[in-house]
């Protein structure tokens, strides 16, 4: 079994920052890789950016130039970095580990972006 949990979602204004962070733990020795995502209520869950084991990083358009991914593979850890956020960010954002053919996900954190 696999457990995902994000930390670091909050209330932050428009062209703040703020840092999120998600770990993997458990039977986690085929790891592949690990991706954050969010969703508004209404919408499709979308891809923010993702991170390989091998530490190749893909970001959505709308990360591109403002948010960062970053990893610690000792800790089974990938960070979200966000930064010039837009009230449009504002979602629930999830973080989804692939480990073999298998994928979890963790129960979400809450960004809200607004003066």
């Amino acid at each position: 079994q696999v457990q995902v949990v994000e930390s670091g979602g909050g209330l932050v204004q428009p062209g703040g920052s703020l840092r999120l962070s998600c770990s993997a733990s458990g039977s986690v020795s085929r790891l592949n890789g690990m991706a954050w995502h969010r969703q508004v209520p209404g919408k499709q869950r979308e891809l923010v950016g993702m991170v390989t084991y091998g530490g190749r990083v893909i970001y959505a358009d709308s990360a591109k130039g403002r948010f960062i991914i970053s990893r610690d593979n000792a800790k089974n850890t990938i960070y979200l970095q966000m930064g010039t956020l837009k009230p449009e960010d504002t979602a629930v954002y999830y973080c989804k580990a692939m480990v073999g053919t298998s994928t979890y996900w963790g129960q979400g954190t809450k960004v809200t972006v607004s003066s």
